[in-house]
């Protein structure tokens, strides 16, 4: 489990999270909503130590992330998978490589123990055989797909997913949702998506905070969002939907 205790972040005169509280449970999709500017990637960032918190804690079972020194971190960075928005594989690296680059920064397995990790983990996002691919030679499910096997590869126990399925289609979008609920299920992670998507909100949504302007307004699952009569959320939710509909029209 994950808990977040009194989160607070400034960039200049913006203050950005106003004192985020929350817990993120093993086994569960954690998702973090919001519209655009309320928080969501900062507060991701927060919690992996890509922004420090002005004030708060993030604590990794039992563990105070927050007033830990870069050293010590270490242990429970290795702990740690990410996928990012835009997938990040290295261009200039086969998909086999992209994926065995953690293994070889933090572990001291041979050659043959690395690359039986990788074939497991392009098996277990059926791209088995793809080792020898290029990047570009991908689409962009395949890089998501891709993208997930490498954070999975050093055996996470807390998985961080920044917009899955920015850039794929609702088709793209369903198989990326399901496999992310199938590891964090499967393995049992604590798995925690920043999204915007309606769609992946009442798909996997386990646990849900939704942020507006850089505080937690709401925080419940995806059979209570339905049900709630929070304004902003209401607001959110369906605009998200109207703006969907409106996409499949054009």
């Amino acid at each position: 489990m994950i808990e977040i205790k009194d989160i607070h972040k400034t960039f200049g005169d913006n203050y950005v999270l106003k004192g985020i509280s929350s817990e993120f449970r093993e086994g569960m999709n954690n998702l973090i909503i919001g519209g655009s500017g309320s928080g969501k990637t900062t507060l991701l960032k927060c919690m992996v130590g890509l922004h420090e918190p002005d004030g708060g804690s993030v604590i990794y079972d039992g563990r105070d992330f927050t007033k830990m020194t870069f050293e010590e971190r270490i242990d429970i960075r290795k702990e740690i998978g990410m996928l990012f928005q835009s997938s990040a594989l290295f261009d200039s690296m086969t998909v086999e490589e992209n994926i065995m680059f953690p293994l070889n920064m933090f572990t001291t397995q041979s050659r043959k123990e690395k690359l039986e990790r990788v074939n497991f983990c392009l098996q277990r996002v059926n791209l088995e055989g793809k080792n020898k691919l290029f990047p570009a030679e991908l689409s962009g499910g395949m890089k998501k797909r891709v993208g997930i096997a490498r954070a999975i590869s050093m055996q996470p126990k807390y998985l961080f997913v920044d917009e899955p399925n920015s850039g794929l289609d609702p088709k793209t979008s369903i198989v990326i949702d399901e496999l992310i609920n199938e590891i964090t299920e499967e393995y049992k992670i604590t798995t925690v998506v920043v999204t915007h998507d309606m769609n992946s909100v009442m798909g996997i949504g386990d646990n849900i905070i939704f942020l507006f302007d850089g505080r937690k307004e709401w925080e419940g699952s995806n059979k209570e969002i339905a049900k709630t009569d929070n304004k902003e959320l209401n607001d959110f939710v369906f605009a998200s939907k109207f703006t969907q509909a409106a996409k499949e029209k054009l």
